[in-house]
């Protein structure tokens, strides 16, 4: 990944998009927080979207994964990192996407939730940009409700819009599991 601006650090709630309250951002974060936040950039269907830096802690080219027999379709498999089992979740099926081309390796963004290892499946890995906090902005009303219940917002990023993804949301594998 390269670069686009300086990493700045975030610290306490700031890195997951939300308020002091635990609230979503309307546009700017509290008061003690930096002007920026910095994100990793990814593709999802022609998609860009957005994590937060912070909340990523490896990227990953075509691993190798294991089918879970009865698994939802949001859970592709798993896969070994390092001797760490790592639960792989389907982005595309997630967020009811079409299925990725069958020739298309998908990309791995690790993620940390409790003590469990998360590898968020996504077509393509950009890479960090950072961006200030009031550039940030609502979902908008034409967003599909399933994006909208797993984004914290939009940027506009290079004449693109960017959908920030709520990690601990895609992750709340209860919801998957009830689906």
């Amino acid at each position: 990944m390269q670069a686009k601006a300086p990493n700045h650090q975030v610290s306490g709630n700031q890195g997951s998009g939300r308020n002091e309250a635990g609230g979503r951002r309307g546009g700017a974060g509290p008061a003690d927080a930096p002007e920026t936040c910095s994100y990793v950039t990814l593709m999802l269907a022609d998609q860009l979207c957005g994590v937060p830096v912070l909340v990523v802690r490896d990227v990953l080219a075509g691993q190798l994964i294991a089918r879970i027999p009865l698994a939802p379709p949001e859970v592709a498999g798993n896969l070994n990192l390092r001797g760490r089992i790592v639960t792989a979740i389907d982005l595309r099926q997630r967020l009811h996407l079409p299925p990725r081309p069958a020739d298309a390796k998908p990309m791995s963004v690790v993620t940390e939730q409790g003590s469990e290892l998360y590898a968020l499946l996504v077509d393509q890995v950009s890479e960090v940009v950072a961006l200030r906090w009031s550039d940030m902005e609502r979902n908008p009303p034409t967003l599909p409700p399933i994006w909208a219940e797993h984004s914290l917002g939009i940027f506009r990023v290079s004449e693109r819009l960017m959908v920030v993804l709520d990690v601990e949301k895609l992750l709340q594998l209860e919801t998957v599991m009830a689906a």
